[in-house]
């Protein structure tokens, strides 16, 4: 009878524990409209017409024809709708006593664009990799240079370097206007690559050292393929502001090599009889395009730059 008892106690299933039952939750009610969210959505709203306005109004003065412009509608759609504008703005537009249009200066600046490019990021991103990840001599009063020379004015340079440029037989040539870019594009890059490459892992450099060694081989071979983020962020900036200067081109450009923001400048100000306003801004447009695409492209790969440590110091 013990012997069943046991039996019997042994082969109970042990009790479950015991499951407190919780209440239900119920989703968060929303909450509806605010006075504050009605006023951040008004101000937004006003911000975005300040500048969706006058870019409406120059898109379609851009199509218009001269008669529906003196008419005085400037917030009027095209009727009729016609090309004319932008034709005559690339081809047949006058800046100063040369009517060849916009294309000799979008061709000017393509030409200074790229080793304009070339020279300033391939120069900052050694130099900022040299300050930041070998032990340079001096590195710290360099990169405070370079800080400081990152805010001097333009124009208090400005003659110094058309003196320098004209030892060189360089002055108003493409190359002139690329170098000049480059040059003044070193402090700001320089910064912005040596502290993106300070934030590299050090056993990331010390394992490259001890399999090579080779200042340049690490370069080529490690740390540019990690550069992809950094060197995208520093293109859309190189690209927007070479392609937008007017200052440099105008100073060091010759008759025939000024960019494309200076050759629009003589279009809008040269007027023979009528001001052609519907070209004007066809010309404005197609001077603005090339920028605006190249950010349209990359701005994705610009805002990871950023928050992978484009900027971070």
């Amino acid at each position: 009878m013990t012997i069943a008892l046991e039996r019997s106690s042994l082969e109970k299933p042990a009790a479950l524990p015991v499951v407190e039952e919780r209440a239900p939750r119920f989703p968060r009610r929303k909450r509806g409209i605010t006075g504050r969210s009605i006023a951040i959505i008004a101000f937004l709203a006003m911000c975005a017409l300040f500048f969706c306005v006058p870019l409406y109004v120059i898109v379609t003065t851009s199509f218009k024809t001269m008669d529906q412009i003196r008419q005085g509608e400037i917030f009027s759609l095209p009727a009729p709708f016609t090309l004319d504008p932008w034709w005559n703005a690339w081809n047949n537009a006058c800046s100063g006593i040369r009517c060849e249009g916009l294309k000799i200066g979008f061709w000017n600046s393509v030409a200074i664009l790229l080793p304009s490019l070339l020279l300033s990021i391939s120069l900052s991103a050694v130099t900022g990799y040299a300050l930041a990840l070998w032990k340079v001599k001096w590195a710290g009063a360099f990169l405070f240079l370079l800080f400081i020379c990152a805010f001097v004015p333009f124009q208090i340079i400005m003659i110094p370097l058309i003196i320098m440029t004209s030892w060189v037989k360089v002055y108003g040539t493409v190359l002139g206007i690329a170098v000049i870019h480059a040059v003044l594009a070193m402090p700001i890059l320089t910064l912005i690559f040596h502290n993106y490459y300070k934030g590299i892992p050090s056993e990331i450099m010390s394992a490259a050292m001890m399999d090579s060694g080779s200042f340049w081989r690490v370069f080529l071979e490690i740390i540019l393929p990690m550069s992809g983020n950094i060197l995208i962020v520093v293109l859309i900036l190189q690209i927007t502001s070479i392609w937008n200067d007017f200052l440099i081109g105008l100073t060091f450009g010759g008759l025939g090599t000024q960019p494309m923001s200076v050759v629009l400048a003589n279009v809008v100000i040269t007027t023979t009889g009528e001001a052609a306003y519907n070209q004007n801004m066809a010309a404005a447009l197609l001077t603005a395009i090339p920028p605006l695409f190249i950010y349209f492209v990359l701005g994705k790969f610009f805002v990871q730059g950023i928050t992978s440590g484009a900027v971070k110091g």
